[in-house]
């Protein structure tokens, strides 16, 4: 009964995200609300995660981490990702200062890193049977293939991806969004949040593979 409770709110809050990314991609905005979202939704994540934190630290049993990392997961993943499709969809409207790259080669670069982001998606299923942001908390620590060189191969990959956009777009101020508020806040996140939690979950396993794994910049494994 209770694990088809907890299906049954994933579903929900899944089916909720879902719905607010088409709003995000359907809905005309003025100027000043989309840059509220696009600059106010990086700058909401530290607030969310820094009460996640201490709501966690008050709980520290592997229970309670699944569920407060729900809401959570839930909350940046809305915050970051409705910011991000409204910088993509409305990125014509802050072009004034053009990065002087052919589009050509920013299109390469956003297909081979979308790529990238669908492997680490993939691993993330198969080797930790679990699924990006609160959808499907990871079951195993996921630490093969991409995993065993950088304990956050889709945040790179997805950092790369959305800095591959921004080359595509010819667009300086969509790179320096990225760099200056999307990077460091979900970053942010990753550090002072999931890794606590993932200590939690998986114990002494987890503080093994991060000691010899680095955050985000990959490494060859350690024989």
């Amino acid at each position: 009964m209770k694990r088809a409770f907890e299906l049954f709110f994933r579903i929900a809050l899944f089916a909720l995200a879902l719905f607010l990314m088409k709003r995000a991609i359907e809905t005309p905005l003025p100027d000043v609300m989309n840059l509220s979202i696009i600059l106010g939704g990086a700058l909401l994540v530290y607030p969310v995660v820094w009460l996640g934190r201490k709501i966690l630290d008050r709980h520290p049993t592997a229970g309670g981490a699944v569920w407060i990392t729900t809401f959570v997961q839930f909350a940046v993943g809305n915050l970051l990702g409705v910011g991000a499709i409204r910088a993509v969809t409305t990125h014509r409207d802050w072009s004034d200062w053009v990065l002087p790259v052919p589009t050509e080669i920013g299109l390469t670069l956003a297909i081979v890193t979308g790529a990238a982001v669908f492997l680490t998606v993939a691993n993330l299923a198969l080797k930790g049977f679990g699924a990006p942001f609160f959808i499907v908390l990871s079951r195993k620590l996921a630490a093969d293939w991409m995993y065993a060189w950088t304990r956050n191969p889709m945040v790179l990959a997805l950092l790369a991806f959305l800095l591959s956009l921004g080359i595509w777009f010819q667009s300086v101020l969509f790179v320096f969004w990225v760099l200056i508020l999307f990077a460091p806040a979900l970053l942010f996140s990753v550090k002072v949040y999931e890794e606590r939690e993932l200590e939690f979950r998986f114990g002494a396993s987890y503080l093994e593979y991060k000691s010899r794994t680095p955050m985000l910049f990959p490494r060859k494994p350690r024989v």
